[in-house]
């Protein structure tokens, strides 16, 4: 499709005008950072492979009810959301100890929680994006008390219907991030999931050998990413078991 007036431009993605009012195309850029951008590099085919992984995650929310802002996938790079207004926190709900969690309190990797965590970041690069509480969200507010009982609800919903498509093909979803968006529609609003859900953002360990198949590949330099990104839309059923020569990732039909 044409492209229209540029938005946006993110670490991951680039937003442009969609071809209606409300809607958005949102580009998956083959970069990968970490460290808050510190490490850098080009990843190639990284792009194609979360497009196809989040539209997975994101079709199988809305057929259980979880509300997206994901109207369809475009092409191998682009797809078209809804236009929605982000609430400025990251949603980060974790099953087991990992990354941030074990060094802020000590735990080991890879502990099991008593019970899925669910902990909220202010979403400002130039900050760190901080860990806040729901009582900053309130003083500051960035949402209301209704809207973080429906955060709650959908990132727990979220977590069960992820851990469960995980488990089955042998993967631990560790822990995951999440975006919520508000969609108005005349005087009501609603609370979506926006952005995107992929191996970008989320904690993915082999069940049985405890390898990453994530973003941590890339953080910690165990390898290659693409590699563990083919892995998990391989095991999905997103893409064929035997990947051509090139090692390009290519769409089941």
């Amino acid at each position: 499709m044409a492209r229209r007036k540029k938005i946006y431009e993110g670490k991951a993605k680039t937003l442009y005008e969609g071809p209606e009012p409300g809607t958005i195309v949102q580009y998956f850029k083959d970069d990968a950072t970490a460290f808050n951008a510190e490490k850098h590099d080009i990843i190639e085919g990284k792009g194609v492979l979360n497009n196809i992984l989040s539209e997975f995650f994101m079709l199988g929310l809305g057929q259980i009810g979880v509300p997206t802002h994901f109207l369809k996938r475009l092409n191998m790079r682009e797809q078209l959301v809804r236009s929605c207004e982000i609430v400025p926190l990251e949603v980060i709900v974790r099953n087991y100890a990992a990354g941030s969690m074990s060094k802020r309190l000590g735990i080991d990797e890879g502990t099991q929680l008593p019970r899925p965590i669910v902990e909220y970041c202010y979403k400002d690069d130039a900050l760190g994006d901080p860990l806040v509480t729901e009582e900053h969200i309130a003083a500051f507010g960035w949402a209301s008390q209704q809207d973080m009982d429906d955060i709650l609800s959908l990132a727990l919903r979220v977590n069960d219907f992820m851990s469960g498509i995980f488990l089955a093909v042998g993967i631990r979803l560790v822990d995951f991030k999440i975006e919520i968006g508000r969609v108005y529609e005349g005087d009501f609003q609603r609370l979506v999931i926006a952005d995107e859900i992929s191996p970008d953002s989320c904690r993915l360990w082999d069940i049985k050998t405890g390898q990453k198949l994530d973003k941590d590949v890339f953080r910690r330099d165990l390898g290659s990413l693409t590699d563990a990104y083919s892995e998990v839309a391989r095991r999905l059923g997103v893409m064929p078991n035997n990947p051509p020569a090139s090692g390009k990732p290519t769409l089941v039909n």
